[in-house]
This record gives C-alpha cells, sequence and structure tokens, in this order.
C-alpha cells in the first residue's frame, strides 16, 4: 500500500524532523499538532485546544474528510490541573465537532512541549472513506 507523507505549511507547519501527516491508504496519521506560531501559544491551555482542534479538523478536510472521520486522538497537556477546570468547555468544543460521538481518546501529562508556551498537543488518526 502507497505511503504518502503530507505537508500542510499554511494550516500547521511540521518541524524538521517530521511530516505533518501519513496517508497510507484511507488512513490520516496526523502528526501531533499545537499552537506554536499563533496568539494562543503561552494563553490558557483551553484557548491552545481550540486552535488545535481547527488545525486538525482543516488537516481532514484538506485530505476530503470530516471531523466525523477522526477515530482516535491522543492528548498531551502539561498540567492536569490547568485541563479539568475547563473540562464543560472542552467538551462544548468536542460536541461542536462531533455531536457526541467522539474519538477514542487518551489524555497524558507531559512535563512540556517543544517549546515554551506551549501547554497542549493532540495526535490524530482519521479514517477517509
Amino acid at each position: 500500500m502507497e505511503k504518502t507523507r503530507r505537508e500542510y505549511p499554511d494550516i500547521a507547519p511540521a518541524g524538521p524532523t517530521f511530516a505533518r501527516a501519513v496517508r497510507v491508504g484511507g488512513t490520516l496519521y496526523i502528526s501531533g499538532c499545537t499552537a506554536r506560531g499563533t496568539d494562543a501559544q503561552g494563553g490558557p491551555a483551553i484557548e491552545q485546544f481550540k486552535v488545535v482542534w481547527d488545525r486538525l479538523i482543516r488537516i481532514v478536510e484538506a485530505e476530503g474528510g470530516t471531523a466525523a472521520d477522526i477515530v482516535k486522538i491522543t492528548t498531551f497537556v502539561t498540567d492536569m490541573r490547568e485541563w479539568f477546570p475547563a473540562s464543560a468547555e472542552q467538551q462544548s468544543v468536542m460536541y461542536g465537532y462531533f455531536g457526541g460521538q467522539n474519538p477514542a481518546n487518551s489524555l497524558v501529562e507531559i512535563t512540556a512541549l517543544a517549546q515554551p508556551g506551549l501547554d497542549v498537543e493532540i495526535e490524530a488518526i482519521a479514517v477517509l472513506d
């Protein structure tokens, strides 16, 4: 099966050591997205969360898919204490994209992300029809 590396410099630029996404047949593996380079970098985690989801959805749409095609995510956060007070707002964002049919998700607390001011990173797998 053909593997195609994808870049989306106008949506979420990748770093020098990875592709933003790899498409294998109808499956799209999206590298972790952050709010890097946006006004949300350095701001509250919920604002970064919104930017990250916007980027993920735009990448999937660029491949002809929709939010409903995202089947698995891994969410990395640097501080669970900041993460859970915003739970209702997170749920609202997710409902806006998924209508209650959320993808599988693993939530992992980590010490730091690639740059200062980044507190949320989400990687995703989408199955495109």
